[in-house]
């Protein structure tokens, strides 16, 4: 297939091979388990090593039990293991939240538009779940070219009501639905590209990053 990149596509690209890409990878075996490891291992039933990377790479533990750390990592997001994950790479590796993905996916970004010369947006996915919701989905980490929320407030519905609150993670329901085709077994296909996405002109943003995602913790009303 002689696919082309176009003016306005979106390409999604996860996070596991940005990592392996800058050889961000921990190996487990170096980790050496402080006190609080120890005791969180004991907690979890989870190896210490793998305890011991995820406080590491977190700011803040929310919640332990059984086979889970809900954390939040310093770039504010909260999630089971500070994102750290296990899958597709060899035994007694791991990979975590690349430190800065709106960077990562700035500067993949200006390379394909230099080369392309077509604007687009790249946004990098992880997987994660959901606190009152069985099941992974796809979502955004980083991001490039466009703004990851939509307000739709103050625009009407079907019947003339003015939407008031109306906020749609844009970024997310695309890295949702690039996850479905990246597939979380062997399917091996990190990148995806979704053309014909029609997100208004003031979505495009070249200075866009993540944080309108992450909610403040004043409004954080689930801790």
């Amino acid at each position: 297939m002689d696919l082309k990149i176009q003016e306005g596509d979106v390409l999604v690209i996860a996070e596991t091979a940005v990592a392996k890409a800058e050889g961000n990878i921990i190996k487990l075996e170096y980790m050496e388990p402080g006190a609080t490891a120890m005791e969180l291992a004991s907690k979890t039933g989870k190896d210490p090593e793998l305890v011991e990377a995820i406080l590491q790479e977190s700011e803040e533990v929310i919640k332990v039990g059984p086979d889970f750390i809900i954390s939040e990592t310093k770039h504010g997001f909260v999630c089971a293991n500070a994102g750290i994950d296990e899958s597709n790479v060899e035994e007694g590796l791991a990979t975590p939240i690349p430190h800065n993905p709106d960077k990562i996916a700035s500067e993949i970004r200006s390379k394909i538009q230099n080369i392309t010369g077509a604007k687009i947006a790249v946004i990098i996915s992880d997987t994660q779940g959901r606190a009152f919701r069985e099941g992974a989905i796809g979502v955004a980490i980083g991001i490039s070219g466009m703004d990851p929320l939509w307000d739709r407030s103050g625009e009407k519905d079907l019947y003339g009501r003015e939407l008031k609150t109306t906020s749609i993670a844009v970024a997310d329901e695309l890295a949702s639905a690039a996850s479905v085709v990246m597939g979380q077994a062997d399917e091996g296909i990190p990148i995806v590209l979704i053309r014909g996405v029609n997100y208004p002109e003031h979505l495009k943003n070249d200075s866009a990053n993540i944080k309108p995602l992450i909610r403040p913790k004043k409004y954080d009303v689930f801790r």
